[in-house]
């Protein structure tokens, strides 16, 4: 016999609009939160151990808030918006202020991206104005490193990804873009390292596991494509995952690298095993489309969550394949 489908463990309510983007702080001895980001403009931060909103920030003009992370140690939040702004947070020793932003011009949904190169110091990727780029920044300083244009016409910067390779080169970059490609940024060298056509649509999302070397990533139809980079940093397609329904908001692989987690247009939450992405779980809850997900980083693997934000305006929590189990 089948196990019962899943239940959430609990629901977050009165976000008040549609919920885009989710982020995790349950590291260290501090309170777990969680962040969320709104249609309207709005950031929650929820406390998981009374499960309530303990805070509420405006900062985008009540446009929609499209991502939000911290920066470790830093006591930093930062969030995006449609209104074309990155904008930083200090929510140190119970402040909740915002000390900085940053202009992005970029009408588009790309979520930011954020690497630590050293400590306390951040580079930040976004869209820029024009349709193809993408622009680096030092985030404190605001100092430009580089600004990736592709040569070809890809269409609108989708999704990306900066990462640090453990090989001790600089720092790489991951792109989606609207024609279904997927480019590897050289950073330092400002150049192309290698292209792959993963989708016949645009890439909406992608994840990548840099320990592994592998990635995926999901668009508006059925398919979810793998790919890996190999030793010359070329990028390989590898298995495609075909979905009973279409389109994919999100994708997110669990920090222990066993799970992946597919936010679905189709208003349902897909774990997959991410070893061999062998389908595990379909956790229905929600009732419009699943727009954010989101694993926690809980020090202690059996207090591990599962967030889904969806256009229902709920945040949704799920326990699940915590302690050993087969995830294949």
């Amino acid at each position: 016999m089948s196990r019962p489908a899943p239940c959430p463990i609990y629901t977050l309510r009165g976000a008040g609009a549609p919920l885009n983007t989710l982020h995790f702080s349950c590291h260290g001895g501090d309170t777990p939160l969680l962040y969320s980001g709104s249609g309207k403009g709005g950031i929650h931060i929820w406390n998981l151990s009374t499960r309530r909103a303990e805070k509420i920030l405006e900062g985008h003009s009540g446009n929609s808030v499209i991502w939000v992370s911290t920066l470790k140690e830093t006591g930093t939040l930062i969030s995006q918006g449609r209104d074309m702004q990155v904008c930083l947070w200090d929510l140190s020793e119970g402040r909740s202020e915002m000390v900085d932003s940053v202009w992005t011009g970029s009408v588009g949904f790309c979520q930011c991206s954020t690497l630590e190169t050293s400590a306390g110091n951040y580079l930040l990727a976004f869209a820029g104005q024009q349709t193809e780029e993408i622009k680096i920044i030092e985030l404190s300083s605001k100092t430009p490193v580089c600004t990736l244009v592709p040569d070809a016409k890809l269409g609108m910067v989708m999704c990306i990804k900066l990462w640090q390779p453990d090989s001790g080169t600089g720092p790489l970059l991951l792109a989606g873009y609207e024609d279904g490609s997927l480019l590897l940024w050289d950073v330092t060298q400002r150049s192309k390292l290698s292209q792959a056509k993963a989708h016949p649509e645009p890439v909406m999302c992608l994840t990548f596991d840099t320990k592994r070397l592998r990635g995926i990533s999901g668009s508006s139809e059925k398919k979810l494509s793998s790919w890996m980079l190999d030793r010359q940093n070329n990028l390989q397609l590898q298995d495609c995952v075909t979905m009973v329904n279409p389109g994919v908001s999100q994708l997110c692989i669990r920090g222990d690298g066993k799970l992946l987690a597919s936010a679905g247009w189709d208003h349902r939450v897909r774990v997959f095993g991410w070893k061999k992405l062998r389908p595990l779980a379909v956790l229905q809850y929600h009732t419009d489309m699943v727009q954010s997900v989101a694993f926690s980083d809980h020090q202690d693997p059996k207090q591990r969550l599962l967030a889904a934000g969806s256009k229902d305006q709920r945040i949704s929590l799920w326990s699940i394949y915590n302690e050993g189990a087969d995830t294949g």
